[in-house]
């Protein structure tokens, strides 16, 4: 999604730079309720036309924007430039009423200011005014030339809005058949990615970076502090749309009673971390060899040790790999035995890996102190973390998530997990074996297979107190998460995993980028009025961060 150009290149402008920069926010727009409804062409008409129905006062704000930028600008070019965009939107205006008949609607009698639209609208005009940012980042003007300045800062203040909703047209026209004539939202969306919106939000943001180029490195950060503030007020604007039919989005809304609650499993090495773990307790394998033993062990050595414990692993794995996808190929459907024979042959490579760094007893002498430090310190993917708090705190009955983990210490992860003195989350994982809080390099093994996860996952269903079974997400990124990925009722693959996703293709998975999936199980839940699910699917969905899980689950 968005631009092909590279973020942060010295030929883009401010406009361009910004809108990568905040690429992760502007894609939530698209898993709110009002858009994934829009695209599945199941939205109340009644929703769409309370939408619409506020762009007036957008529209007047805009015009009222431009006659002050206006004033503002001293150069004569950049006058005709802003008069040009003011006049747009004075046509839009008077032509409202005839737009929304040719989408194929007919005008609201009423259309009352809604609170979000007076957040965004009350922001533009005190920026366009000059009131920029509060006290703290106000706005001096101390010469004429400086007015220059509440120009750049008031279009920075409109561009998001028109880039947002020609991103969300063409992310929804992208699953649209070029035939299809069923979305009856379909000529507005055309209206929203045609020649002559993109022209308009084009100039818009030529003009925001025209205006910039004087501006000093404070001034330019003020720029981005607006536009971010405009994108941030833009999408409260769509998640505050009010939308009455039963949605898939946020998730936990459709399981928030204790007759049907929902269950998160994830993984946790490099699905929540930055980093896998094993290399971290190698680290501290390697220092308390070095420092503790008797006699000390040259750090060379059993930094030589584990160099070939993890070089081997990885042959034997790359090897069995290829063994099993030679070549690609033709499945139709799900090949579950074929995928459940191969997943076997992985875990005789995985087994055999960890029993070498058991035998070599390359764990002893860690100190169960220094591994819970070391979890507490652990670096999180971008968003993990607050998903994971926010989930826990959130007030629905979903309260309960589960790790599932080959990491080969569950201290680890739970320390990494705790927040404050309670651990509320159910770690499932491989436990080292400990005399007197020092480890003896023997090991519990819980979790070594993907059929051991599978087995935990559903222990975990089965023993659910509920009359009717519970909801399950589940998010990985490793081979060693395929068999739970197909089992749950959504399974989200983060990450980049080439293991993966060369297995998957080989057994017939499918996957789908979350935002296509969740359009097209909307549409199932519209027809049927229920989501089902019976067994494994051969459908698994994408993300490229946390963020989008944030926003499918739990919302803004």
């Amino acid at each position: 999604m968005g631009s092909l150009e590279l973020e942060g290149s010295d030929e883009e402008g401010i406009a361009k730079r910004l809108w990568n920069k905040f690429k992760n926010e502007r894609a939530l727009a698209l898993y709110s309720p009002f858009v994934v409804c829009l695209a599945s062409g199941a939205l109340d008409p009644n929703a769409f036309l309370h939408c619409i129905s506020q762009d007036v006062y957008f529209l007047q704000a805009f015009a009222q924007a431009y006659e002050l930028a206006e004033e503002y600008a001293d150069d004569e070019e950049d006058k005709e430039a802003i008069v040009k965009l003011r006049k747009r939107v004075l046509k839009r205006l008077r032509n409202q009423d005839e737009l929304i008949r040719e989408w194929g609607f007919e005008p609201p009698k009423e259309n009352d200011c809604n609170n979000a639209t007076v957040k965004y609208t009350e922001f533009l005009m005190e920026t366009a005014s000059g009131k920029v940012g509060g006290e703290k980042f106000s706005v001096k003007i101390v010469t004429p030339f400086e007015k220059t300045k509440l120009a750049a800062y008031t279009l920075s203040a409109i561009s998001p809005c028109m880039r947002i909703y020609s991103f969300i047209s063409k992310e929804i026209q992208a699953l649209l058949n070029l035939d299809d004539t069923e979305n009856i939202y379909k000529k507005w969306l055309n209206s929203l990615s045609s020649q002559k919106f993109e022209a308009s939000a084009s100039s818009i943001e030529d003009l925001l970076d025209k205006l910039s180029i004087s501006l000093t490195g404070e001034e330019l950060d003020v720029v981005e502090r607006l536009y971010h503030r405009a994108m941030k007020l833009e999408l409260e604007f769509i998640w505050s749309q009010p939308v009455v039919q039963q949605t898939i989005v946020p998730f936990s809304r459709i399981h928030n009673s204790a007759e049907d609650n929902l269950i998160i499993f994830c993984d946790f090495d490099l699905t929540c971390t930055a980093i896998d773990s094993s290399a971290l307790l190698a680290e501290l394998a390697i220092i308390a060899a070095t420092n503790v033993s008797e006699p000390p062990v040259p750090s060379t050595d059993i930094r030589t040790t584990w160099n070939n414990l993890f070089e081997q692993y990885v042959e034997e794995y790359r090897q069995c790999i290829e063994s099993i996808t030679p070549s690609e190929a033709d499945v139709e459907g799900l090949d579950y035995e074929g995928l459940c024979k191969a997943l076997e042959q992985i875990s005789d490579v995985e087994k055999s890996a960890t029993s070498r760094v058991v035998d070599s007893t390359v764990l002893r002498g860690l100190n169960l102190a220094e591994i819970r430090r070391a979890g507490e310190r652990l670096t999180f993917q971008d968003g993990c973390r607050r998903f994971l708090q926010d989930i826990m705190e959130s007030k629905s009955s979903m309260k309960e998530v589960h790790v599932l983990s080959y990491c080969w210490s569950g201290d680890l992860i739970k320390s990494a997990l705790q927040s404050g003195e309670e651990n509320v989350f159910n770690v499932h994982s491989n436990d080292l074996v400990y005399k007197d809080s020092i480890s003896t390099g023997e090991m519990i093994r819980k979790m070594d297979s993907p059929m051991d996860k599978l087995r935990a996952f559903n222990n975990v269903i089965n023993c659910s107190s509920n009359s009717v079974k519970p909801s399950t997400v589940y998010i990985g990124g490793s081979v060693g998460d395929l068999l739970c990925l197909l089992e749950a009722d959504i399974g989200i693959v983060i990450g980049s995993s080439s293991s993966l996703t060369r297995l998957g293709n080989h057994f017939g998975i499918s996957f789908v980028p979350l935002f296509p999936g969740l359009v097209a199980k909307h549409k199932e839940l519209a027809e049927t009025g229920s989501l089902i699910h019976k067994g494994p699917s051969n459908v698994l969905y994408t993300v490229s961060n946390w963020d989008e899980i944030y926003a499918f689950i739990l919302g803004q």
